[in-house]
C-alpha cells in the first residue's frame, strides 16, 4: 500500500494568493522522500485582496470585527483551493490523510514584551468544506516556547536539500527573504535577512501606472538608478545587525518604515526608488550569504522568477559560488513552503516534536500546530 497523500496550503508575504500542493512523503528527517502529486497557485478574489492590503498597511488600527470577517473570507478561500487542487490532481479524499494549513500571516511579532505571532484563515472552515483533518495554527507552539516561530522552512531544507561535505545556503524569496544554513556536517541554522519582494511590490501597485500587482521580471527596477544614499539609510535599520536567531514581518518593513527613509523627491522619480528597493532586497540578502560562506546557494520562492533581483544578488557574491534554483535538485522552487506546510501536517499526525530550537531559538522541541478534525 502506498504511502497516504498529505496536502500543504500557505499564503506568504506577498498575500497574492494560495500555494497548494498534494505530496506522499517516505522515510524520516534523515532519508526523508517528497514526490509531489500536484500544485498550484490560486489568486485570492479582488475584495479578499484589498482586505488583506488595507491590513497590511495599518495592522494596528485594522477593527477586529472585520479581521474576524476576514479569518473566515481566507478559510473559505483556502478550502476552494484544497478542493481545486483535489479535482485536479484526482485524489480520493479518502487517499488524503490531512491538509496542513498555514493561513496568512498578518502580524508576527515575536520580540515584543509579549511575543505573538497571527495567522487568519479559519481552519474549521477547511476541514468542514474538505471533511479531512486539519493541521493548523503551526506558528504559535515555537512562540510559547521562546522561539521566533519563524522560519520554519529549514527543517525541510536540511531534510530534503543537505548533502554531506558541501557547505550550502537555501535562500526563499518571497515578500520577506529567509537563509538557511547547511553545514556539510548537517548542522542547520537559520533567519530571516529582511525584505526580498514586500517593498518592491508595494512601490510598483502604487507607483507604476499598468495597475498590475508586481513588476514582472524587475523589468522596472532595471531601467532606474540606485539612489546610494536612500541604499545606505535603508542598510542602517538595526534589524540587520542583530544576530541571529531573529526573524520579521511585513508589520515591520511596512509602508511607514519606508515612507520615514524616502527622501523629499521620491514621487518624482519613481523608477530609481525601486531600482534602489532591489538594491536594498539584494544587498541585505548577500550580507548575510556572507556570514555563512556557502560553497552553493539554492534558491526558491517567488524572487527566483526575477532575473533583475537574482541578477543583482549574484553581483554581490563571490564568483565562485554556485547559485541555482532548488527545482534542479528536486525541490520544486514555487512550492517549498507549501510542501514544508503539508510535511508538518505529517509531523503532528504522527507525534514527533519538531526539532526548531537550533533555527528559532525556543527553548525545547515542540509538537507543532493543532488539530481540526474533518
Amino acid at each position: 500500500m502506498s504511502a497516504p497523500a498529505f496536502l500543504g496550503l500557505i499564503s506568504g508575504t506577498s498575500m497574492d494568493g494560495i500555494d497548494a500542493v498534494a505530496v506522499r512523503f517516505d522515510g524520516r528527517s534523515t532519508d526523508l522522500r517528497a514526490e509531489l502529486l500536484a500544485g498550484r497557485t490560486l489568486a485570492y478574489p479582488e475584495g479578499l485582496r484589498a482586505d488583506l492590503d488595507a491590513l497590511r498597511a495599518d495592522p494596528d488600527a485594522f477593527p477586529a470585527a472585520r479581521l474576524a470577517a476576514l479569518d473566515a473570507a481566507v478559510g473559505d478561500a483556502f478550502a476552494n483551493a484544497a478542493e481545486a487542487l483535489v479535482a485536479e490532481s484526482g485524489l480520493a479524499r479518502s487517499a488524503i490523510r490531512a491538509i496542513g494549513s498555514h493561513g496568512q500571516t498578518v502580524l508576527h511579532r515575536p520580540d515584543a514584551d509579549r511575543p505573538h505571532t497571527v495567522q487568519v484563515g479559519d481552519p474549521s472552515r477547511i476541514a468542514a468544506a474538505l471533511g479531512v483533518d486539519v493541521i493548523a495554527d503551526l506558528r504559535r507552539a515555537d512562540v510559547a516556547a521562546g522561539g521566533q516561530g519563524a522560519p520554519l522552512a529549514p527543517l525541510l531544507h536540511r531534510a530534503l536539500l543537505h548533502r554531506p561535505g558541501e557547505r550550502r545556503a537555501v535562500v526563499n524569496l518571497g515578500g520577506i527573504a529567509n537563509v538557511t544554513r547547511l553545514d556539510a556536517d548537517g548542522a542547520v541554522s537559520g533567519f530571516d535577512t529582511g525584505p526580498a519582494s514586500c517593498f518592491l511590490d508595494d512601490w510598483y501597485r502604487a507607483h507604476h501606472p499598468c495597475g498590475a500587482r508586481f513588476d514582472e521580471g524587475g523589468a522596472w527596477a532595471s531601467g532606474g538608478r540606485v539612489d546610494e544614499a536612500l541604499l545606505a539609510r535603508l542598510l542602517d535599520d538595526p534589524y540587520f545587525h542583530r544576530t541571529p536567531p531573529k526573524s520579521t514581518g511585513i508589520e515591520y518593513f511596512s509602508p511607514a518604515w519606508l515612507r520615514a527613509r524616502l527622501p523629499a523627491d521620491a514621487e518624482r522619480r519613481p523608477a530609481d526608488i525601486q531600482a534602489t528597493l532591489a538594491e536594498f532586497s539584494a544587498a541585505s540578502l548577500a550580507a548575510a550569504l556572507a556570514e555563512i560562506a556557502p560553497e552553493r546557494i539554492l534558491v526558491c520562492g517567488g524572487g527566483v522568477h526575477n532575473p533583475d533581483l537574482i541578477g543583482r544578488v549574484r553581483q554581490r557574491l563571490a564568483s565562485d559560488v554556485e547559485l541555482e534554483s532548488t527545482t534542479r535538485h528536486g525541490l520544486n522552487a514555487d512550492f517549498v513552503e507549501a510542501t514544508l506546510v503539508a510535511w508538518l501536517a505529517r509531523e503532528f499526525v504522527e507525534g514527533r516534536p519538531v526539532d526548531t530550537p537550533p533555527i528559532t531559538g525556543a527553548g525545547r522541541p515542540v509538537r507543532l500546530g493543532a488539530l481540526y478534525p474533518g
